[in-house]
């Protein structure tokens, strides 16, 4: 009958209702690549807290994600973050995805903010990747894994004197 009682120590009888995994999951997806890129593109000017960040945010994905690591750092963006004092802030505007096909489809529009003791430039970032379901973890609570992540479009849309 799928219906759960729950007793509260031996006197009370509750009905719990189960719901069906499957209702939550295009929720779930989406807070699954907004979690990854909040890790990813969120950064502070702290070697070990963009270490940890990034390294959470690729337990997320497959090595498309890690492609990008380690392009940005042999061209040593994180060190300039680091020398610059600068904060970086991903603010994802929405992520749509497309569950008519598997793996499933998703686009994901965000802006950062990259943030100077001088100045705050705003940027448009769009990426998109494909979502494999895979096993929940601690680590991974939504079940899934980010593949063939890419960067669309990131370019300045203004730059604000502070």
């Amino acid at each position: 009958r799928e219906k759960i009682y729950v007793l509260d120590n031996g006197k009370s009888l509750m009905l719990a209702l189960s719901q069906d995994m499957s209702q939550n999951r295009p929720a779930e997806a989406r807070e699954h690549v907004r979690r990854f890129h909040e890790l990813f593109f969120t950064l502070s000017p702290d070697k070990s807290a963009i270490e940890h960040n990034i390294n959470r945010a690729l337990i997320l994905a497959d090595k498309s994600a890690y492609n990008y690591y380690s392009d940005f750092t042999e061209k040593g963006y994180y060190n300039r973050v680091i020398a610059g004092n600068i904060n970086q802030v991903a603010q994802v505007d929405s992520v749509v995805c497309d569950f008519n096909q598997y793996p499933y489809i998703a686009k994901t529009y965000a802006r950062q903010l990259i943030i100077r003791q001088s100045n705050v430039t705003e940027r448009t970032l769009v990426t998109v990747c494909k979502l494999l379901n895979s096993s929940r973890s601690d680590d991974n609570p939504n079940g899934f894994t980010i593949e063939g992540f890419t960067i669309l479009e990131n370019k300045d849309i203004r730059t604000v004197k502070r």
